[in-house]
C-alpha cells in the first residue's frame, strides 16, 4: 500500500507536451462549439460581405425602372392652331375653290400627362472614381483584421481549456492524495485500536485518529467539489452540458524544459502585432483616400425603355437615353485639408499604439517564460521534500508500531506526507498551467 502510494504521490517532471489524446479533443470541441468564437466567426463572415460589397461597385448598376402617371385637371397650354390657319385655309379653299382645307380648332392640352406609362432599363458605370478602389482596399484589411481578432480569441480559448483542464487534473489528483491518505489513517486507527486492546495505548489516541478520519474525509468531500467546479466550467468552455464527465488523463513529461526557455521569448507570431500592423495598411490607404479629394470623379449611365399613352409599344415609343457626370470639388470651406490632417494624426497614433503593445508583450512573455522556471524550480524541489516527508513517515510508522513513538509524531509524519504529496501536485499542475500561459504568449497554440 505504501508503494502504490509513493507511486501516485512522485511523478517524474518535465516540459509539458501537449499531445495528448483527451485534451487535444476538449480543445477540438471547444474551437466548433465556443459561442463566443462562433459570434465572432460570425462577424468575420459579415467583413468577407462588406468586401463582396466594396468589389461590386467596380461592375455596372442596372435597375429596371417604370413610372406610371394617371391625372386629370391642372394647368393647361392653349395652342391657337385655329387662330393661326384659319385665315390662311380659308384663303386656299378660295383660291383653289374646293374645301380641302377644312377649319381648325385651337388645342388645349393639359399639362399633367394621363395614362402614361415610362418603363426603362437604367445602366450605371463609374468611369474613373478612385475611392471605390481604395474603399475596397479598406474592406479588405478590415477582413484580414477580422480573421486575426477570431484567432486571438481562438489562443485564448486554448489557453483557458487547458488551463481548466490542468484545474480539473489537480483537483482529481487532489482527492486521490486525500483518499490515499485515508487509507493510512484507517490503517493507523486498526493499530491504535490494537494497542488499546493489548494495554498499551490511550483512549485518548483512538478519539484523536479518528478525529483525523473525519477531518480528511471533509477534505476529500472539499476537493471533490472543486472536482466538479472544474469540470462545469471546462465544459462551459467547450458549451458541452455542465454535467458531462471529463476523462482524466495524466500529460506525458519529458525532461528539455530549461532548451525551450533558452533566450528572450519570440513574439513576432503574435495575431495582436499583425492585427495592429494591418490597421497601419488600413488607415494609410485612409489617408491616401484623403488626399484625393481633387481627381474628379466621371460616371455614365444609359436608359432603354419606352414611354406613351394608354400602354403603346412600338417604334415611336422605344428610346433611350445616354449621359455622362462629371463631379469636380471647387471649394468646401478647408474640410478635404482638415480630413488629411486628421487621418495623418490616427497614423501616427496607431504607430505609437503598435509600439506600445510591442513592448507590453514582450514583457509579459519574459514574464510567463520567468513563470515557468520558477514553476519548475519549485516543482523540482518539492519532489525532495516528498522524499524525505516519506522516508521520515517509514521510520515513524515503524516505531509508532513498535512503542517508541508516539501518536502526535506519526500524525505529524502523515501531515507532512499528505502536504508535500499536495504541493508536489500543485506545483507540478502550476508547471503545466504557467507553460499553458507561456505557449499563449508566445503564440505557440495553433490548433486548428
Amino acid at each position: 500500500m505504501k508503494n502504490n502510494l509513493l507511486f501516485v504521490f512522485i511523478w517524474i517532471l518535465a516540459v509539458p507536451v501537449f499531445a495528448q489524446d483527451h485534451l487535444s479533443a476538449y480543445i477540438s470541441v471547444g474551437l466548433n462549439n465556443n459561442l463566443v468564437l462562433k459570434d465572432k466567426s460570425i462577424s468575420l463572415e459579415q467583413s468577407l460581405l462588406s468586401l463582396k460589397n466594396a468589389k461590386s461597385y467596380f461592375l455596372p448598376s442596372v435597375t429596371f425602372i417604370t413610372d406610371y402617371l394617371s391625372a386629370v385637371g391642372g394647368r393647361i397650354i392653349t395652342f391657337p392652331a385655329g387662330d393661326l390657319l384659319n385665315s390662311v385655309y380659308s384663303t386656299l379653299n378660295q383660291l383653289t375653290s374646293t374645301q380641302k382645307f377644312p377649319p381648325v380648332s385651337n388645342v388645349d392640352a393639359q399639362l399633367l400627362p394621363n395614362n402614361f406609362y415610362d418603363s426603362r432599363f437604367h445602366i450605371s458605370y463609374p468611369l474613373l472614381n478612385r475611392d471605390i478602389y481604395y474603399n475596397r482596399e479598406i474592406s479588405r484589411h478590415e477582413v484580414v483584421m477580422k480573421e486575426y481578432e477570431v484567432d486571438i480569441y481562438r489562443q485564448e480559448l486554448i489557453r483557458d481549456i487547458k488551463q481548466a483542464y490542468f484545474n480539473y487534473c489537480t483537483a482529481m489528483e487532489r482527492v486521490s492524495i486525500y483518499s490515499d491518505a485515508l487509507i493510512l489513517v484507517n490503517l493507523n486507527l486498526k493499530v491504535t485500536q490494537s494497542l488499546l486492546k493489548n494495554g498499551k495505548g490511550l483512549p485518548a489516541n483512538v478519539l484523536r485518529v479518528e478525529s483525523e478520519r473525519q477531518n480528511i474525509a471533509a477534505k476529500i468531500i472539499e476537493s471533490d467539489n472543486g472536482r466538479l467546479n472544474a469540470r462545469n466550467y471546462l465544459n462551459f468552455l467547450t458549451n458541452r452540458p455542465l454535467a458531462d464527465s471529463v476523462i482524466f488523463e495524466e500529460p506525458p513529461m519529458s525532461d528539455s524544459l530549461t532548451d525551450r526557455l533558452a533566450g528572450m521569448p519570440d513574439i513576432q507570431e503574435r495575431s495582436e502585432l499583425k492585427r495592429i500592423g494591418t490597421g497601419i495598411e488600413l488607415y494609410n490607404d485612409r489617408l491616401k483616400l484623403k488626399k484625393i479629394y481633387y481627381i474628379p470623379k466621371l460616371s455614365t449611365y444609359l436608359d432603354l425603355g419606352s414611354q406613351a399613352s394608354d400602354f403603346k409599344f412600338n417604334s415611336g415609343s422605344r428610346y433611350y437615353f445616354f449621359g455622362a457626370q462629371l463631379d469636380m470639388p471647387i471649394f468646401n470651406g478647408e474640410r478635404n485639408r482638415n480630413n488629411i490632417r486628421q487621418a495623418q494624426l490616427d497614423l501616427v497614433s496607431l504607430h505609437l499604439q503598435k509600439d506600445l503593445l510591442t513592448s507590453q508583450l514582450q514583457l509579459f512573455a519574459a514574464a510567463a517564460q520567468n513563470n515557468v522556471a520558477s514553476a519548475w524550480a519549485a516543482c523540482k524541489a518539492t519532489e525532495k521534500q516528498l522524499l524525505s516527508a516519506k522516508a521520515y513517515f517509514n521510520l515513524i510508522d515503524k516505531g509508532y508500531k513498535e512503542g517508541s513513538n508516539s501518536l502526535i509524531e506519526f500524525i505529524d509524519a502523515r501531515n507532512q506526507l499528505t502536504e508535500a504529496a499536495l504541493q508536489l501536485n500543485i506545483n507540478r499542475y502550476n508547471v503545466l498551467l504557467q507553460m499553458a500561459e507561456y505557449e499563449r504568449q508566445t503564440a505557440v497554440s495553433k490548433i486548428k
